[in-house]
């Protein structure tokens, strides 16, 4: 092998590595940008912490609720008590404008089991998005349940609508049991 066709080996050898480098290194850099870019249409931090909630059930008084902002959205917990459970389940869900049984609006524990005294609802009147009033204002209206004042639609107590214009039952969230006294309520 003569010394020009060495350096020829070598200088060919040597652009290759460049031009192999310089493409991954673009590559990387061309990733890490569009990873960025799509990272940024996440959620900030402060706001996923604000989407989520663990209430202690324990501290609502039977026959109480209690009222609960996550992210601007009002919720509410309520502990039933014997009679306000057996007036839920008691109704004739044909008759109902949302039929929806009493059961279908609770949540399992781990266990399985669930726990009838605890009702977690969305706590925005399905009419017009107004905030109902209920056991703790002194009012629930004709069924035990919530009363909107505005338009004048009756919730029982599972949260169903019975009475007025709102077109469906107060929503259920998504919540889950974190432990025998303790929900958490997620947006």
């Amino acid at each position: 092998m003569t010394t020009e066709t060495h350096a020829e080996a070598v200088d060919e050898d040597r652009r290759n590595f460049i031009h192999i480098a310089t493409g991954s290194v673009a590559l990387g850099g061309a990733a890490m940008f569009a990873w960025t870019l799509v990272d940024q249409w996440n959620p900030a931090a402060d706001t996923r912490a604000a989407s989520a909630l663990d209430v202690d059930v324990s501290k609502v008084p039977l026959g109480g609720e209690i009222r609960i902002l996550i992210g601007g959205k009002p919720f509410f917990v309520r502990h039933r008590t014997p009679s306000e459970i057996s007036a839920a389940e008691s109704v004739n869900v044909s008759i109902l404008p949302d039929p929806e049984t009493d059961e279908a609006r609770l949540r399992p524990k781990a266990d399985g089991s669930l726990n009838k005294a605890i009702l977690v609802t969305s706590g925005s009147c399905t009419h017009l998005g107004c905030v109902p009033v209920g056991p703790s204002q002194g009012n629930t209206g004709d069924y035990g349940g919530w009363y909107c004042p505005c338009h004048g639609s009756h919730y029982d107590t599972s949260g169903r609508i019975r009475k007025g214009p709102a077109p469906s039952n107060l929503p259920v969230p998504n919540y889950r049991w974190v432990s025998d006294s303790v929900v958490n309520i997620s947006l």
